[in-house]
């Protein structure tokens, strides 16, 4: 009887409050969610929490439950935003969370595949990086736009997506190259990109890569942006196309399961959030 009651209200959850596009596949148990990704080659999905939780990464279950964490040795979650992946099945740890714009210490954490089996793992490597263009820690609360909470690896390089929090939102947001080796190096402005005007459903929350390494999707709290063929189009404001939810949240994570496929996770926020969500690209396009 339970697990009838269980499966109802799952049901009762995809079908009412969260649009005609979002499958929710379950109530998530970690309430900080902010970024997910998915190892096609183990179909594992894995999880961080932002500041002021552990510095752990997470086993996802097809419910949407913690099964295993994994502690990284010798490094603290000052701001952990996303995680991504290459195509060896590296974890790659986002810790460039940024509100007050003040930090000089950006860094990515590169977690080897065999590391993933045990419970505590060692960091391969860390890349730390710097805005070139930032001067001031913190600038004026007109350019606030330093912080970054969405990034993705792909051919060697990573690429970033910074969260605007400057006063009078625009919903511009900057796309920025890193490389993916050991070492301090500086970011490199590639594209200055505008989603749309109100912070709470613009302001870019996550970001992933396709498999087959031919799509960008970016993240916000009701919609999602896809950025096809960016390998020869670019990253160009008319290759930015938008796409709606019909679903508001504090959505913080987003992976491709597959090429058709996305998993959304959004943050607890008193009663609501805290959900891990299934919605097909396909569908989204249909509806245009």
């Amino acid at each position: 009887m339970k697990n009838l009651m269980l499966s109802g209200f799952v049901l009762l959850l995809s079908c009412s409050g969260t649009g005609d596009y979002l499958t929710v596949i379950g109530d998530m148990d970690k309430n900080e969610v902010s970024g997910i990704e998915y190892i096609t080659e183990s179909s594992t999905l894995w999880a961080v929490e932002d500041s002021g939780n552990k510095n752990k990464i997470y086993r996802i279950d097809d419910k949407g439950k913690a099964t295993d964490a994994v502690e990284l040795d010798d490094t603290e979650n000052e701001d952990w935003e996303d995680i991504t992946s290459d195509r060896e099945g590296n974890l790659y740890i986002g810790d460039f969370g940024n509100n007050s714009n003040k930090r000089e210490d950006l860094a990515i954490y590169k977690v080897s595949a065999g590391e993933l089996d045990g419970d505590k793992a060692e960091v391969d490597y860390k890349i730390s990086f710097y805005y070139p263009e930032q001067s001031k820690f913190p600038p004026k609360k007109s350019k606030l736009i330093y912080d970054a909470e969405a990034f993705f690896e792909h051919g060697g390089n990573f690429y970033l997506f910074t969260k605007n929090r400057s006063a009078r939102f625009d919903g511009s947001f900057a796309v920025y190259k890193i490389p993916n080796k050991p070492g301090r190096h500086e970011a490199q402005l590639i594209a200055s990109l505008q989603s749309c005007k109100t912070y709470r459903k613009c302001a870019i929350t996550a970001a992933d890569v396709s498999p087959d390494g031919t799509t960008a999707v970016l993240l916000s709290g009701d919609k999602i942006w896809l950025i096809e063929d960016f390998a020869t189009k670019g990253f160009t404001q008319d290759n930015l196309k938008p796409y709606s939810l019909d679903h508001y949240s504090q959505k913080e994570g987003v992976c491709f399961k597959d090429n058709n496929t996305l998993y959304i996770a959004d943050e607890k926020h008193k009663r609501s959030g805290g959900m891990l969500y299934k919605v097909k690209i396909s569908d989204l396009k249909a509806k245009l």
